[in-house]
């Protein structure tokens, strides 16, 4: 334990230090508030809401921590937002007891695909334009819903875009803390700041019992697998191979999956590989040298836990904004997903159609037999591609 001490003290640096504040800045200003919209659906209170941030913030510090440590990389985990955004859809045909038990069977089956090493085996199975254009179609709805917020609070809305353009041109990395301070600075000028007694306390978690049901299974559970591991979890590695890092996926997987579970009960859900994120902490802004750009990944295990243990003032500095600041910024913060899987699911001119169907599904909000868009969307996406596609014929010659 010294010696781990004084390794950490030698390496520890600003640099990475600041990496790591601002990824879990912008996880807090960007997909935490899709979790805030996902909690005005299902109307939960304002104590469920923080046990929420208390178990996605320390799920996600845990995890990210150890796995840091353990392989001295910048390993940075958080809670999934496409399923948070899956959340948003479902809410509040669901109630929060099934929405538990499908976050335990998710870890569950993620765990069991973690530790058996068949996880790329499993997204083999699955066409990754097919996945895109679920992706697509969850998220699409809350691109719209940033412009649809302007019909009541124009003002705002379009100043946020505008700070969204420039902060885009000239300092992206920073995009999403400028149109946060920039929503709330027009907020307080035209007066539109919800009244909100303020105090700075300590969380407390909340248990919810699990209520297993179909409709949750198959309407949350499955996509959330589904969302987890091939929008969270294959970009997260991707970008890690990318960054020159090659930790197995095997332990992440299994450790991130053990983090859900222990969350799962207090309205945490699952805990994953972040991607957009990670880039912040693994390139050279964190550090010069590659072995020591893990202390980012620590420090941004630390700050999760910091905002953790005050969920609750942040609960209440957002019950601050106005809601169609708070869908400006869950449209913004998304552009790039909806942007980056619109543009895998219509890459490959062969299973364009396929992926077009699977994206209008999705996007449609059906509820044929009482099962989701998002369901119907996969399965009528999946046989869509296996009708369309087409084998290569062995008999073809070329000339």
């Amino acid at each position: 334990m010294a010696h781990l001490f004084k390794t950490l003290k030698d390496d520890w640096s600003i640099s990475a230090t600041v990496a790591g504040f601002l990824a879990v800045l912008i996880s807090y200003s960007g997909p935490l508030i899709i979790f805030f919209q996902a909690a005005q659906k299902a109307q939960v209170s304002t104590e469920m809401m923080i046990s929420w941030i208390w178990g996605i913030s320390l799920g996600a510090a845990a995890a990210g921590i150890y796995l840091s440590i353990k392989y001295k990389t910048p390993v940075i985990t958080a809670w999934s937002a496409p399923g948070t955004a899956l959340l948003v859809t479902l809410f509040p045909d669901i109630s929060l007891n099934e929405a538990v038990a499908a976050y335990i069977t998710s870890a569950i089956v993620i765990f069991l695909i973690g530790i058996t090493g068949y996880f790329d085996k499993l997204l083999q199975w699955i066409p990754q334009d097919i996945a895109a254009g679920m992706m697509a179609g969850i998220l699409f709805q809350f691109g719209l819903g940033l412009f649809v917020a302007t019909d009541s609070m124009p003002m705002i809305v379009f100043g946020m875009l505008l700070v969204f353009l420039l902060a885009k041109r000239y300092s992206p990395r920073y995009a999403m803390v400028c149109v946060l301070l920039s929503g709330v600075l027009l907020s307080l000028i035209l007066g539109k700041i919800n009244p909100v007694e303020f105090n700075f306390h300590f969380a407390v978690p909340t248990f919810i019992a699990p209520d297993w049901t179909w409709n949750s299974t198959l309407n949350l559970a499955i996509p959330l697998i589904l969302v987890s591991l091939t929008g969270q979890f294959l970009p997260g590695m991707a970008i890690m191979k990318l960054s020159g890092y090659n930790t197995p996926a095997k332990p992440i997987i299994a450790t991130t999956s053990i983090a859900s579970l222990c969350v799962a009960c207090v309205g945490g859900i699952t805990i994953v590989l972040a991607s957009i994120t990670a880039a912040l902490c693994m390139g050279k802004d964190a550090h010069e040298l590659k072995e020591k750009r893990y202390i980012a990944g620590i420090a941004n295990g630390i700050f999760y836990i910091l905002g953790g243990l005050f969920a609750g003032s942040i609960v209440m500095l957002f019950s601050l904004l106005p809601k169609e600041l708070v869908a400006a910024l869950a449209g913004l913060a998304l552009l790039g997903a909806i942007a980056t899987n619109i543009s895998v699911a219509m890459k490959n001119e062969a299973h364009r159609e396929s992926a077009l169907i699977t994206f209008l599904a999705t996007a449609s909000g059906m509820h044929f037999l009482g099962l989701s868009s998002v369901f119907w969307g996969i399965c009528i996406g999946i046989i869509a591609h296996i009708i369309l596609s087409k084998k290569a014929d062995p008999s073809a010659k070329t000339t």
